[in-house]
């Protein structure tokens, strides 16, 4: 189903590295410095809409990059601030000298500060706070202004703390009162409540400083490059080579290595989670909750300590190429000592891939299948990608005799464009997909050129407020062809942008300075085939619903720096000719959800949340504070029985999946939970019932057509 077209991203991949860097020469001997050259000559020649940067760049630069470094605004002064401002209207100068003082200059501050801070908190946490005092805490923190005395700030971190410790104070005592621990243990005085909620906090502190004290100052320099470059658009970021690492990994869903999530404590490397299927898994012997103290590879006579190691760094020495063995040194959750050797293979990451389940209603068979990210191989295509899996998903259902297909993109935000376009042709004949413009170029058309179907009986697209980009794609073109019917928010996402990730590496000569990371940029818009762009406005569901983020400000349009809206010519397309009903399925649809018990439910539950959310004035006092929790609980238990609700549907797994299994408990239990959540689903229940509606309407009129042939 791959068609024949060519990838306007690949085009300007293999442009940029054959032609146009061959012509410049990027050897700055200052890595800083030959950093911000290569992006500044990146976002020039192949941002979509390159920006003048001048002082207003600068002064955004500066506002958005100083907010980035303390948005509590506990940590810089205000005589900092002033000082920093000398600046403000200078660094689009700097950055076209690839001049880094601005950022020297306020690094050496920023660990002054965080230094001093780290006193400041120790020194309050010493000492017991008085919660029967009248006084309250305001959380919004873009409203405050940076203090000028010492004095003042010491009160800002001790309200701040306070508004902490209140809430640890709460968790302590409603422990202390619950009939349990009165059965079992003596209870505590508040003296000791107090102090132990205390504890927790400077716990939780130290653990974040841990990690604020293991960032390198290149990691802080990404900080100050990534608040330029934010400046183009939302989506253009610049990758250190740790996050390009990790990005490579959530897009194609697999990495080489161990298969265990790790964890930086205060007392070391921890194992977080055992990813099922993996070597770790495999082998059996590394369990949650073990502590890595040293790593040795197969090639060495010592092992390597990894106690007090940053968590990037020892990660690199635990991963590998597949087939190499690794040794772990590991402290048992029982406190003894002992050597696991491991083979590294390669980790499939099971949450990143398409799943399906069947669903039985009334006698009648459906397939439902999620997809939680258009994911590929930037390596090789037709290594397992999105589009490949979810073409067997569909085979196998339809061996199962479903009789309609629900897509779940609900908070997919995304990924590859060639997969989108690959899984519509899945369900149309050929024609246009999606339309991609470049800046002073024609608009290319990315087609499905191949005639074949794989899924041409009843479809639904279910979308949310967190469905972007490539899920956008998919549910705008089968609404245009009206191929299928999308149930979901009142808008989608609304990111309507193309991006390239372009690795820094390729563009220096001879690089002595080690990995310059990649730099993720906007080069295209894509447009609807009927020449409408998703950009801000998202996509509008035939069928709207609400749900928890109906009042909460989320999307595209809520972002800094969004490109506009605009719209192109449509592209030459005819509608899906069927004996569906669309418009009479939609209309019995709205009927239906207008009537719902459940949904009014979850709309009056999403404004509670969302006058929740925008609270920002709270009592320090603790017996205030118990009675707003109160007032919280007792309103929230309106809701309760949104978890109670219940479904009459039936899921079960394809035979295929049984069978593993039988051989993977973590992945029956997955299952398993995923079926308990689709079965508490209103939205999956009101799918199935436009499903079904839609192949009652084929019925009518396939007769009603039958009949004027006679």
């Amino acid at each position: 189903m791959k068609g024949n077209y060519k990838f306007l991203l690949l085009a300007l991949l293999i442009a940029f590295a054959s032609c146009s860097f061959t012509t410049k020469k990027f050897e700055d001997p200052d890595k800083d410095k030959l950093l911000i050259q290569l992006i500044t000559y990146l976002l020039d020649q192949g941002h979509f809409d390159p920006k003048d940067i001048n002082d207003e760049f600068s002064a955004n630069v500066f506002k958005d990059y100083i907010n980035n470094l303390d948005p509590f605004k506990r940590y810089f002064y205000e005589s900092d601030i002033q000082e920093f401002e000398a600046y403000k209207d200078k660094i689009d100068d700097q950055i076209k000298a690839y001049d880094v003082s601005f950022f020297n200059f306020t690094h050496e501050r920023l660990l002054q500060r965080i230094a001093e801070s780290k006193v400041i908190y120790t020194d309050i946490l010493e000492k017991p706070f008085d919660f029967s005092k009248q006084e309250s805490y305001s959380a919004d923190y873009e409203e405050l202004e940076f203090v000028s005395k010492k004095r003042d700030m010491k009160e800002r971190w001790r309200q701040q703390l306070k508004f902490s410790t209140i809430a640890n104070y709460d968790d302590v005592v409603s422990q202390d009162d619950s009939e349990e621990k009165a059965k079992t243990e003596k209870k505590k005085s508040l003296k000791e409540m107090e102090s132990e909620a205390r504890l927790a906090t400077k716990k939780s502190l130290d653990e974040l400083y841990d990690y604020i004290e293991d960032r390198r100052r290149e990691d802080w320099f990404s900080v100050y490059i990534n608040a330029i470059v934010e400046e183009f658009d939302p989506h253009t970021f610049y990758f250190a080579p740790e996050d390009k690492e990790r990005f490579d990994r959530d897009i194609s869903g697999k990495f080489e290595g161990i298969g265990a999530r790790l964890q930086k404590k205060v007392d070391g490397i921890m194992v977080n989670e055992i990813i099922s299927g993996g070597p770790a898994w495999r082998a059996n012997e590394l369990e949650v909750g073990d502590q890595i103290l040293k790593v040795k590879q197969e090639d060495e006579k010592e092992p390597i300590t990894v106690v007090g190691m940053r968590l990037d760094d020892a990660i690199k020495f635990i991963k590998g190429p597949k087939g190499t063995v690794v040794t772990l040194t590991l402290k048992k959750v029982d406190g003894t000592i002992q050597d696991i050797s491991i083979t590294r293979d390669i980790v499939e990451i099971e949450e990143t891939y398409a799943k399906s389940s069947i669903v039985e209603k009334d006698g009648k068979a459906f397939g439902i299948i999620n997809l939680p990210k258009f994911y590929i191989s930037f390596e090789d295509y037709n290594e397992r990608n999105a589009a490949s899996d979810i073409k067997k998903e569909i085979l196998r259902l339809k061996e199962q005799g479903v009789e309609g297909l629900v897509m779940d993109l609900r908070n997919n935000g995304g990924g590859s464009l060639q997969t989108v376009v690959d899984i519509a042709g899945l369900f149309i004949e050929e024609g246009p997909v999606v339309q991609v413009k470049t800046t002073g170029e024609a608009k290319e058309v990315l087609s499905d050129k191949d005639k074949s179907i794989v899924w041409d009986g009843p479809l639904v697209i279910l979308v949310n407020e967190l469905s972007a980009s490539a899920s956008e794609i998919l549910a705008a073109a089968m609404q245009d062809y009206k191929r299928g019917i999308v149930i979901g928010s009142k808008q989608t996402y609304g990111k309507g942008t193309v991006q390239t990730v372009m690795d820094l590496n390729r563009m220096v000569r001879n690089n002595t300075k080690g990995d310059m990371g990649a730099l993720k940029f906007t080069t295209q818009k894509f447009y609807r085939i009927n020449g409408g762009s998703t950009q801000l406005e998202g996509v509008k569901s035939d069928v709207v619903v609400p749900d928890r983020y109906s009042y909460i400000d989320i999307g595209e349009k809520n972002q800094e720096n969004p490109l506009p809206w605009d719209k192109i010519d449509a592209a030459d397309y005819d509608v899906w000719e069927n004996y569906f009903d669309y418009d009479t399925t939609i209309s019995k649809s709205k009927a239906r959800m207008a009537a719902n018990e459940q949904l009014k439910l979850i709309d009056a539950n999403a404004q509670w949340v969302k006058k929740i959310r925008d609270r920002e004035n709270y009592s320090l006092n603790y017996e205030d504070y118990k009675n707003e929790m109160q007032i919280n609980e007792e309103g929230a238990k309106r809701f309760s029985k949104l978890s109670e609700y219940q479904t009459n549907l039936t899921f079960n797994s394809l035979p295929y999946e049984i069978k593993l299994m039988d051989q993977d408990t973590v992945l029956k239990e997955k299952r398993n939970r995923w079926h308990k959540a689709l079965a508490k689903d209103v939205y999956v229940e009101e799918a199935i019932n436009v499903l079904h509606d839609l192949k009652m309407t084929y019925a009518i009129k396939n007769n009603v057509a039958n009949s004027v042939k006679n």
